[in-house]
Parts: C-alpha cells; structure tokens; sequence
C-alpha cells in the first residue's frame, strides 16, 4: 500500500523551503533555498518574483529527488507565503515590475498618512477589520499609481507571493481570503472585495483576482512546470494561503477561544475568535479553516530579553544565565514594573511610547530587574490579550512557537501571567504542518481542517499557571495599565526633547 504524500512550498523572506510530508506530520523530504532582499533606499525592501520561482523549482526539484519513486506518492501541493508582497503581471504573464514590495516595505507611510488625515480609523475598521499601515497592499497598489502609473497601466493582475508561485506552477491566478484580509480591501463581513475602500485608495477592481478560498484546487501542475520542477503534470494545486494563518493552523490554533504567542525578536499575540475584533490597536487575519484571529504585535519581545543583556551585563551572560539569573527574583520581581516599548508600538495612539521600570528602590538587584523584563513582556502582552477578548474571558489556551518557547521560566511566567495553560507544539515547522493539513484536507484525506489539525499536531509540554505567581500578576496588572496610561502623556514631551539634542549634534 503507498504512502500519500503532500508537497509543501513556503516563499519565506529569507528563503523558499520545500517539503514533502506524509499524512501524520512526518517530513520524509526537505529543501530550501535563499534570496535576498533589495533595498533600494531607507525603507524599501523588495525581492524578485522571478527569484521565489527560482527558489521554488530548485527546491522541489530537490525535494522530488531525494524521494525516487515515492515522488509518484504526492497527491496535492498546497503553497504558503510571505503575506503582503505584491507582484504586477501584464497580459503576456510577465512580471511587470522585477521587484515586489515586501511586508516590511515602508515607502506607503505617506500615503497611510494621508488616507488617516482624510478618513479616519473608524470607517476602515468597520469595513475590513484593519486599521491603517504601511504592509498592507491597497496601500502598495496606491503609492504604484502615484509614482510609478505607466507599470501599473501594464498591470492586468495583482497577486501576493504565493499566488505567483501557484501562477508559475498551473497558469491560474487567485486570491485567497487569508491574503485578502490583511489587503485592506476586503469587507470583512461579507469576504468580497470592499467597494468602499477601494473608492477611498483609488484602485481599479480589475486588478484584484477573484476571491477564492484556501481549500478550494485553484489548477494542476502543467507540462511547462513540471519540466522546470522534476513534478510530474497533473498533480492538484490548492488556493493555499499567507503563511502567518497556516502557522496558526499548524500549531493547533484554529478553534475559538485559543491563543497563540509567537515570541522571537518581537511577540506576535493570536486569539482565534468567530469574528473580528475591530479595535485601533489590533488587526485580523482570516484564517484557513473561515474563523479570525485577532492579534497585534509587541515589538520588544525576545528583543527586550536582548537588550537586557547587553545594557546591564554587557552581553556577558548567555540567554540561559540571564534566565538563571531572573529565576532568583520572586514572582512580581519584589514590586518592580518594566515597562517593554523599547522601539514604540506598531499600532495605536502611543506608537513613540517609551520603555521604562518603575518601582526602583535601593533594595532591588540585578536578578529583579532581568526578571522584570520577562515579566513586562508578559504584562504588555496580557494587555493586548484583553483588549482581543470578545467575551472578556482569558483564552482556554495558549499555543507558544519559536524561542521564547525556548525558556520555562518565561512560560511558567506567561500562564501564570494570562491564567492559561501554555503548550508547545513538538513539530517546530508549524507553517509546513500548516500547509500539509491543507493540502490533504483538499485531497480528501481529512473531513475538515480542524481534523487535520488534530491528526497532525502534537504537544511536547504543557505549563500550568502557577497560583501564587497568578495571584501576584492580578494584583499588578492594574497598576502596570495605569502607570501606561499616565505615561502616555509625556511620549510627545520626550520627543520634542529628542529633536532639540539632534539639531544640537
């Protein structure tokens, strides 16, 4: 009897991974292969286009050799991407534009600017569940029509990363909703493209593939794409979807009421809900399986732990001795408050906040104040959890993933901080798990992604609150809003000072 498999193609930032993966999460093959970013001037990156298929088709080719004759075993292929890189085509399928905008593209600041001074932040809300900022591609297609409207008038399509890997691979352009979501084009309500928002950025409808979703087989591999990957033609191709979703979904995080927390440099917070929570300091991402996840980014997360051991131990200590060290403090860290902005806030009205401790006293040591930075990520976080929570309840759950996953400490600090278990998925490449429920869900081998999910995904350890600790966090945590609040009102003093000392440099 032959073993199924599924091909996985994630267009990453930093490389194109491909993974052929069996229907209990095991990944017999793996490739990848690296790209770099353009950057033009300050504040641009871009990548080619024609890079990722480069990546693509090198890596599955990879990927299918190291499997001989099990090659013949994959029944689907289901791609995930880097969300909000935005690629033009002209009516012959070329790239009209050789580089794509990226996610982390800022050139559109003006344009969100001026679309925030002329329409304000309700009115987008209510439509697309998003408030302004510069990664969203309406405001990409926006700031390509003022600066650049001869390569849009070439322009028949607009499509994500994704897309254009899924183009190359069948001929077929879509859209899926995950994407759309985060395009600041779509009406959240009802999953169609927003005629309102796109008479506000100007965009002509014709641009914007139509509207598919993730599960749906978009194509199969033509002749061409199989002599370019080693694939044979004829394999199904699903719609597929952004990577940040399908991560989610590959970590177990596609039902209401559990949470995700994905801390690295920065902490991206998750609570997967019915609908989205409309809120100034949030957005929300449709996910595969038609429910949202709400989430916000904290941008010193792992970065604050960081800084921390460069500003005070002159990066001495390695990240387990500054742990070792902040689990000689008590929980609460003897009444001391950090508080993590160190880089401001993504969104919201205190995006120039500032970090700061409070609390200080001659009795406090340097085990307090490592400690306290562990425990001021926590506290912002529970903040922005409170804030996504429609029904004022904590999450059932937790899911955490990349390396603040990595401490116990900074676990045990968090469930005890947000009063949620915390777990672990054991699979590490939860957008590869993510995309394989995917594709065997579209294959038949699954009656839902849900199912998917909890056929593929496993937990390694699962970390309980900690009552006295919870206890301690509760009592604070009005505190810590408070001193955040009051604070707020001498960001803008802070930067009238900073301005003064430039122009004094």
């Amino acid at each position: 009897m032959t073993r199924p498999l599924f091909l996985v193609i994630d267009v990453g930032t930093g490389s194109v991974r491909s993974a052929a993966v069996d229907k209990k999460g095991t990944i017999v093959a793996f490739a990848n292969r690296e790209h770099d970013q353009h950057v033009p001037r300050y504040g641009w990156c871009e990548q080619r286009p024609d890079d990722w298929w480069q990546g693509a088709s090198e890596s599955v080719r990879k990927v299918v050799e190291s499997l001989g004759k099990d090659a013949a075993n994959i029944e689907c292929i289901a791609c995930c991407g880097q969300m909000h890189g935005t690629v033009f085509i002209d009516s012959d399928g070329d790239v009209v534009r050789e580089f794509a905008p990226l996610w982390n593209d800022k050139r559109t600041i003006p344009q969100v600017k001026a679309y925030q001074a002329q329409f304000g932040i309700d009115g987008c809300l209510k439509e697309t569940g998003n408030p302004p900022t510069p990664a969203w591609p309406g405001f990409k297609l926006q700031w390509l029509a003022q600066h650049e409207p001869e390569l849009l008038e070439r322009s028949v399509r607009v499509m994500m990363p994704k897309d254009y890997i899924n183009f190359r691979l069948t001929g077929e352009i879509a859209f899926d909703v995950t994407e759309a979501s985060l395009s600041f084009m779509m009406n959240a309500d009802l999953h169609r493209w927003s005629q309102t928002m796109l008479k506000q950025l100007g965009i002509d409808e014709s641009l914007l593939p139509s509207l598919r979703n993730p599960l749906e087989i978009l194509g199969a591999v033509s002749e061409r794409a199989a002599r370019e990957t080693g694939l044979r033609s004829g394999i199904p191709v699903a719609v597929g979807g952004g990577d940040f979703p399908l991560t989610l979904l590959g970590s177990g995080a596609c039902s209401p009421g559990i949470g995700s927390d994905v801390t690295g440099t920065s902490s991206i917070i998750t609570l997967i809900q019915k609908q989205p929570v409309k809120h100034s300091e949030l957005s929300n991402v449709m996910t595969p399986e038609g429910n949202w996840g709400a989430f916000t980014l904290l941008d010193a997360g792992g970065d604050a732990v960081r800084w921390a051991r460069r500003a005070m131990n002159e990066n001495s200590l390695s990240y387990a001795e500054a742990t070792e060290k902040a689990a000689l403090s008590p929980a609460g860290s003897r009444n001391l408050f950090f508080l993590p902005y160190l880089t401001g806030e993504r969104l919201g009205d205190t995006r120039n906040s500032r970090a700061m401790f409070f609390g200080l006293n001659s009795g406090h040591s340097l085990e307090d104040l490592h400690r306290s930075v562990l425990e001021g990520v926590a506290f912002a976080v529970r903040r922005h959890i409170k804030q996504m929570s429609n029904t004022g309840q904590p999450p059932e759950q937790i899911i955490a993933a990349s390396g603040g996953a990595k401490s116990r400490l900074w676990l045990e600090i968090k469930a005890s901080m947000y009063g949620t278990p915390i777990v672990v998925p054991a699979e590490p490449e939860c957008g590869v798990i993510g995309c394989t429920a995917l594709a065997a869900t579209a294959s038949g081998h699954f009656n839902s992604l849900e199912e998917a999910a909890r056929s593929l995904v496993s937990f390694t350890q699962e970390v309980q609150p900690n009552p006295a600790w919870q206890e301690t966090y509760d009592r604070m945590f009005p505190l810590f809003l408070k001193i955040k609040e009051t604070n707020s009102q001498l960001y803008g003093d802070l930067d009238l000072l900073d301005s003064v000392s430039s122009e004094k440099v």
